[in-house]
């Protein structure tokens, strides 16, 4: 799990960056951008929390429920993912007539993951008890992914904004 946990860390620093950025970038906006980007926001802040947890409970010797932190946080990324890119391309370029639209699709987004998320738990649980080496895999490939993600979404908004 060392590597996961260097990915993890890693996630965490991209993420900080990115809403430090995105959050200077609003300042001037509309209040409904604003609260757009607070949603988006609170969003990052979950999957922050679950990449938090997979931490902690790493330095616990609790694997299981490690690796299924790591993997809800992707879970919930996959559903925010296009609402989040699309807001921060706006704002990287100003344009506020389609936020409406991204603050849409990020709240519906995230009312989705919820829901299936409880599903997802119970179902990866049987699968780590009978394939231990198939959860950690995915769990590493969810970490990467999340990494991925911030990366790639703070070097377009960078690359926006310069």
């Amino acid at each position: 799990m060392a590597e996961i946990k260097e990915i993890v860390e890693k996630s965490k620093k991209v993420l900080e960056e990115l809403e430090e950025r995105v959050e200077d970038a609003t300042e001037g906006m509309s209040e409904e951008a604003k609260e757009t980007w607070s949603e988006i926001r609170s969003n990052f802040t979950a999957i922050g929390e679950k990449l938090k947890n997979a931490l902690n409970m790493e330095e616990k010797k609790e694997d299981l429920a490690s690796k299924l932190e790591v993997i809800e946080a992707k879970e919930k990324l996959v559903k925010i993912k296009e609402g989040a890119e699309a807001f921060t391309d706006k704002v990287a370029q100003k344009t506020e007539e389609e936020i409406d639209m991204a603050a849409l699709r990020a709240h519906l987004a995230k009312e989705e993951a919820e829901e299936l998320w409880e599903e997802k738990r119970k179902e990866l649980s049987r699968a780590y008890q009978e394939k231990e080496y198939e959860v950690k895999k995915m769990a590493k490939e969810a970490a990467e992914e999340v990494e991925t993600f911030f990366e790639n979404l703070l070097n377009s908004f960078k690359e926006k904004k310069a």
